[in-house]
């Protein structure tokens, strides 16, 4: 089979979709029996793409959320590392003994700003 661009393949929906939505249970099967020989997707993916309203937008990636700048992500690794990659879960009350141990003893000098949300 041939590949289809997006473009094309966002036209065929939304033809066919249309097509589907205003069918009845019968008529339903041949339209999606069409659309899976005609692309090659799965039939429930079909499915789905021809059920959604005309204009839905497919979900992409979601916009990155950064919780944490450069400096406190850095020293994050390093307390992570230096906990022998403990999980998040066990690590996060590590963090203030972990910070007081590699200050105290020189393998780690942070910024007030830094030290204030690694603590958070």
């Amino acid at each position: 089979m041939r590949k289809m661009s997006m473009a094309t393949r966002l036209e065929l929906v939304a033809a066919i979709g249309e097509r589907y939505r205003a069918a009845d249970r019968r008529s339903k099967g041949r339209v999606l029996d069409e659309f899976v020989a005609v692309t090659g997707f799965h039939r429930k993916h079909s499915m789905r793409l021809l059920r959604a309203p005309p204009g839905a937008k497919a979900s992409g990636a979601r916009p990155e959320r950064r919780i944490y700048d450069e400096a406190v992500r850095t020293a994050l690794v390093v307390l992570w590392e230096a906990s022998d990659r403990l999980c998040g879960k066990r690590l996060r009350p590590l963090i203030p003994l972990l910070l007081e141990a590699m200050e105290r003893h020189g393998h780690l000098d942070l910024a007030p700003a830094v030290t204030t949300k690694l603590t958070r």
